[in-house]
């Protein structure tokens, strides 16, 4: 007889505690984005669920290569963003990456005609915005003091030229500065000290 497994939902229809895979699963079926895992007991689940899922989650066999290094005094229950760009301006995308197991929370683009800075900035919001929406009490690192110093004064001081190749970019952008300008958050943003640490864990490695 299969073991009985415990099923915690943190993103989902109705986010909790389950103890059988069918109810579970009507959590998450069509639920862009769900996040669940399943545990071998009800005290490991119910302990779990208000920890938030990038505690547990993304410690597969397949995120192994991805994890950071365990050297370091950084915080590795953060989130870390970064952006990549193919030219200047040129091909440009962004991501979120849970430290602590390597796992990509987000990814965005490629966009035409944008620029590192604005990727670096874009991803910086991003991840605020998710923070906040998953109500996660976790810090965000950055190796980029341009997107901090932007974030913090609410608005994008990019030279980027607008174009009709990237105008889905300017139109991140506002997004972007329209919630800083209608939002407040608690989430902590830190400097990601390359020279210490190594790559930020969001680099996309193409250097």
């Amino acid at each position: 007889m299969p073991k009985k497994k415990y099923y915690v939902v943190w993103k989902g229809v109705k986010p909790g505690v389950y103890d059988s895979w069918i109810d579970c699963k009507r959590q998450i079926d069509g639920f862009e984005g769900a996040l669940y895992k399943s545990f071998d007991t009800k005290a490991a689940a119910a302990a779990a669920y208000p920890d938030g899922p990038w505690k547990y989650i993304g410690k597969s066999k397949e995120n192994k290569k991805n994890t950071v290094p365990l050297t370091g005094n950084f915080i590795r229950n953060s989130l870390a963003v970064d952006a990549a760009c193919s030219g200047n301006p040129g091909k440009m995308e962004y991501r979120g990456v849970y430290v602590e197991t390597g796992l990509e929370i987000f990814h965005q683009g490629p966009y035409e005609k944008g620029t590192n800075n604005v990727g670096e900035f874009l991803a910086l919001v991003h991840g605020l915005a998710l923070l906040k929406k998953q109500d996660m009490n976790i810090p965000v690192y950055s190796d980029s003091m341009n997107a901090i110093l932007w974030v913090k004064n609410k608005q994008c001081k990019t030279k980027l030229e607008p174009c009709e190749a990237n105008a889905p970019v300017f139109d991140l952008i506002a997004r972007a500065e329209k919630w800083l300008q209608e939002n407040t958050y608690k989430t902590v943003i830190l400097k990601w000290e390359t020279e210490k640490w190594g790559e930020i864990p969001a680099d996309f490695g193409r250097k």
